[in-house]
């Protein structure tokens, strides 16, 4: 097993990132993979292995350190040779951009992206200033950090091609939305405690393409006309995504209190579902004739909506199916597979349900907290938490667990971001490393 220290400068000699010219294949190209639903590619997914230990080196082929005094929720996204995801002080001041060479774990760049002299204080115990993940093409790394900034990136020199600082919201509790890119379009997720709103922009100059605020109605407006709470119940950390919808695209992207389909090419808004949810983080998943929506927060509720041609205004009272009120995901992304949804709450709580009528199939739990997305590889699923372990769950109608690693740092490697895949081996960040994992002969 291989191990590396990072040397401690700022950013590393462009020289390194130069000799790693392979931009493509886009392994894993976005924080949820290549087809942004969590689903590893068959061919990958028959070679990562389910076993792994530290002690013995068995299918571990390296272990980096990351930088010292950093931190992010930030999933690593990979294309060619190149492991990318950003990271910040605790603080809030210094926000960064980290490249790692794949086959080696040798980290290639560490380059300061922003400072913020006075960044508005988290408040709360799980978020931080690295939260959203970067988004992947070939010739470019977009890389977002809500209010602070966004930037594209060359992924061979780690140069800045533009940036934008001047979209701002009162994230309140830290940012959490991750950028997409559509076409031409980079589409990017605010919904603030100030204001809400979904923005495109030119993915290759960085120029607003088109902005629509949300029109919901967040009922919480006080004798005085101001929203309750400093406007707490009206912010979210929603990763939107394109699906076809009646040979149309729809943008489908949930906010606190209502879920909406858009134009992704003009912003405008198609239809709409009011719920009583907030801080909205779950992707949507979509199945032939269905999508569904999780509503957010730690009484999230996850639902079945109906797929037609009748998909215009207000579609709560004519589209949703079902309603499962109870145990949803408030973090963590579910997964689709042989009609069964499959999610766990940030207590451990797994679940399988039903896809067509939202029936619990099963219920377990595993141990510790859960933040980072569950990842599917055939009929198996990567469960990641707090404590440094990941759990190897059976993706079936019966519960079977067939396996739990465990890194040998504890808490000090609890992981809070998103296992990635790339050529049969498995990508994970922990609180302190990166590591790679792979079946070895």
């Amino acid at each position: 097993m291989l191990r590396h220290a990072i040397p401690a400068i700022a950013m590393l000699a462009a020289a390194n990132l130069h000799a790693q010219t392979a931009t493509t294949p886009l392994y894993w190209p976005d924080k949820n993979g290549p087809t942004q639903n969590g689903v590893v590619p068959e061919p990958d997914a028959r070679r990562i292995p389910t076993q792994w230990d530290e002690a013995s080196g068995k299918n571990i082929v390296w272990k980096t350190t990351l930088p010292e005094g950093e931190e992010g929720h930030s999933t690593p996204v990979i294309g060619g040779d190149l492991i990318w995801f950003t990271s910040a002080t605790p603080d809030g001041k210094k926000q960064f951009i980290n490249c790692f060479n794949r086959h080696s774990g040798k980290q290639l760049v560490h380059k300061l992206l922003f400072e913020n002299p006075s960044p508005e204080e988290l408040g709360n115990p799980l978020n931080n200033y690295a939260a959203p993940s970067p988004v992947l093409e070939a010739d470019a790394v977009f890389v977002h950090f809500g209010t602070y900034g966004t930037a594209r990136l060359d992924p061979q020199t780690a140069e800045v091609v533009w940036q934008r600082r001047d979209i701002n919201v009162r994230h309140y509790r830290g940012p959490g939305s991750s950028p997409i890119v559509w076409k031409n379009l980079i589409i990017l997720t605010f919904d603030g405690i100030n204001e809400q709103f979904t923005i495109a922009l030119d993915k290759s100059t960085g120029a607003t393409v088109w902005k629509t605020p949300r029109s919901t109605d967040y009922h919480d407006l006080d004798k005085d006309g101001k929203p309750t709470r400093d406007g707490d119940m009206r912010k979210a950390y929603f990763t939107p995504t394109v699906f076809e919808i009646n040979g149309a695209p729809h943008l489908i992207s949930v906010g606190s209190r209502a879920a909406f389909a858009y134009d992704p090419a003009t912003g405008k808004e198609i239809w709409t579902i009011p719920h009583g949810g907030f801080n909205a983080a779950p992707r949507t998943l979509m199945m032939p004739g269905m999508l569904f929506i999780n509503t957010g927060a730690e009484r999230s509720h996850l639902l079945g909506v109906r797929i037609d041609d009748k998909m215009h205004g207000d579609i709560s009272a004519t589209h949703v199916v079902w309603d499962r009120d109870k145990r949803n995901s408030s973090e963590s992304c579910a997964v689709l597979k042989d009609g069964m949804i499959f999610q766990n709450t940030r207590g451990g709580v797994l679940s399988c349900v039903d896809a067509k009528t939202g029936k619990e199939i099963w219920e377990d739990r595993l141990q510790g907290q859960y933040l980072p997305s569950p990842i599917l590889a055939g009929d198996r699923l990567y469960f990641s938490n707090d404590r440094g372990e990941v759990s190897v769950v059976r993706a079936a109608d019966k519960f079977e667990l067939i396996a739990t690693n465990v890194f040998s740092g504890g808490a000090d490697d609890k992981m809070t971001s998103t296992p990635a895949v790339a050529d049969g081996a498995i990508f994970i960040r922990t609180k302190t490393h990166l590591f790679k994992m792979a079946t070895k002969p």
